[in-house]
């Protein structure tokens, strides 16, 4: 009996030292490593009670009193130890001290985490040597909803559940959603938000960008004028991108979530401008990026002038100068308008970055309105500002200056404004009948279609150039998630990486050499012999 008693207190070890291995190596095992650890802590307390004799013996002893007072203290530190560690895991709190904010979630993926009405279950499939490279990235979406439930699997152990999920390759992230199911093989924040979104939302929305009259190519990658980095953030936001030669089409296709005219060139055509006047009376969404005119002389885009003064926005014929220290501090030079001003409005809300428009007109609300359409700006320059109409001075080059009480318009001017009403032309829904007692409630009226538009005074602001201008990205993408009525994505997205690489020329390259290599380690042997004869002296 005492035998087995003696073994008890090591079974007990063995058991309590196999459920912390199991913590650290197999992580996700946690019911097994929590049961081995209650039955070690059950079987040592067993074998501490069988020997309690020896224990008041020993307490008799001076020196096991004062080791006993030492395993206290020891003891209630583990206990602090413990303590603060339970509760930093339950309420998380990191700090991120990376430029670009890397491993913190951004506004965007908090708003869509905190609008979650049903449970989010995240698989991901990959070798358990690669689990903590998601864990890192998917504990943040559990610690911020708890809608959220993230697995870990290893195909090659559970090659079943692979199976049944569809999975082709590691590091496949599968995201279900009452059914719906979004599979990723990146694991980027974007990524994981958006097929978090596309399983909510049950699928893409199409924008369609119009083309046939210069507009911007979303398929070019040129470094100015090429709107493929643009297309690229839409489909990180679950839209679908898509041409349009609306010349070549009866209508404004049906599947449209929003339409884009981006920079055209020349003016849209009659039929074309009644498609999308019937686009957005039957509650199409409308995002009008509209440059100044190519020249002094160049040929106004009446018929987009006339479809956006319909909607109640007035189109000015100038180019907006900006002589604010902030643009200069840019590098930009008076035509690229500054904005750092953003008035209430749901596309800017909380927003606080600058963003700059290069060669952009006047955009303002019509006073008071055009047949019940009374249009909200959203972006307007600095007070140092003014809409020059003397058009052929800013092409020439030739410095221009505000005419005091003349044709220029003193800043701030708004640069971009926002349209919502209900659609026009969408049929009126009768109001409920009253309740009847004792009789179910009817249900809820649909909500009028609602038609919106965002007229914005240039399309350059977008482009690959200058689309890294701090909020550049945020505010188009911003504007056109308004449109189309996805107000879960209106915020700020994450911040790309910098890069940091150092950037030397040969003889740079030559100079730090001959420093590390020669000059360094001739200091260390100077200092150490001038030290050296100091104290022989």
């Amino acid at each position: 009996m005492t035998r087995f008693v003696n073994v008890l207190g090591w079974i007990g070890t063995a058991l309590v030292v196999a459920a912390v291995a199991i913590r650290f190596i197999r992580p996700e095992q946690q019911q097994v490593w929590q049961r081995l650890a209650l039955a070690g802590l059950v079987v040592v307390l067993l074998y501490l009670a069988t020997q309690w004799r020896e224990f008041a013996t020993m307490w008799s002893r001076r020196g096991t009193r004062a080791g006993a007072l030492t395993s206290a203290s020891v003891l209630l530190l583990l206990a602090i130890l413990v303590g603060v560690n339970y509760v930093a895991g339950r309420q998380h709190k990191r700090w991120d001290l990376t430029e670009g904010g890397q491993f913190t979630l951004s506004d965007q993926t908090r708003k869509v985490l905190g609008e979650l009405k049903a449970p989010v279950n995240v698989k991901v499939f990959a070798k358990d040597t690669e689990f903590q490279r998601f864990r890192d990235r998917l504990d943040s979406y559990t610690y911020a909803s708890p809608q959220v439930k993230v697995e870990y699997i290893d195909p090659d152990k559970q090659p079943a559940v692979a199976r049944q999920w569809q999975v082709q390759q590691y590091g496949t992230i599968a995201v279900d959603v009452n059914g719906r199911i979004e599979r990723i093989t990146a694991d980027t924040e974007q990524d994981i938000t958006n097929a978090i979104v596309k399983a909510v939302e049950g699928g893409e929305k199409k924008v369609y960008f119009t083309q046939g009259h210069g507009e911007r190519d979303t398929t070019s990658a040129d470094q100015r004028s090429g709107y493929n980095a643009i297309a690229g953030a839409l489909q990180r936001d679950n839209f679908a991108v898509d041409k349009v030669v609306l010349a070549q089409q009866q209508d404004v296709p049906a599947d449209a979530a929003v339409l884009v005219i981006a920079g055209p060139k020349n003016d849209f055509l009659p039929p074309e401008l009644d498609m999308v006047q019937r686009y957005l009376d039957k509650g199409g969404k409308l995002l009008l990026l509209i440059d100044p005119p190519d020249g002094a002389d160049a040929a106004p885009l009446t018929g987009l002038i006339t479809l956006a003064r319909a909607w109640g926005v007035d189109v000015g014929t100038n180019v907006v100068v900006d002589v604010s220290s902030v643009g200069q501090m840019l590098g930009a030079g008076p035509s690229m308008p500054v904005v750092a001003t953003y008035p209430d409005h749901p596309i800017t809300e909380n927003f606080a970055l600058i963003t700059a428009f290069p060669l952009a007109r006047s955009i303002t609300p019509v006073d008071g309105g055009t047949n019940g359409r009374t249009a909200q700006p959203i972006a307007t320059t600095s007070a140092q500002s003014w809409a020059e109409t003397d058009l052929a001075a800013v092409f020439a080059g030739t410095p221009v200056a505000r005419d005091e009480g003349g044709a220029d318009t003193e800043g701030p001017i708004t640069l971009a404004v926002a349209v919502g009403v209900d659609a026009p032309g969408a049929p009126k829904t009768p109001p409920p009948p009253p309740p009847v007692p004792g009789q179910p409630a009817a249900p809820e009226t649909p909500p009028t279609p609602q038609t919106r538009v965002v007229v914005i005074g240039d399309s350059d602001f977008a482009a690959n150039g200058v689309l890294g201008t701090q909020g550049n990205r945020d505010f188009f993408l911003n504007a056109l998630n308004w449109a189309a009525q996805q107000e879960n994505l209106i915020a700020i997205r994450p911040k790309q990486a910098g890069d940091r690489r150092v950037t030397m020329t040969e003889d740079q390259q030559r100079r730090v050499l001959y420093l590390s290599v020669l000059g360094l380690p001739l200091a260390v042997a100077a200092l150490g012999f001038w030290t050296w004869s100091r104290r022989r002296g």
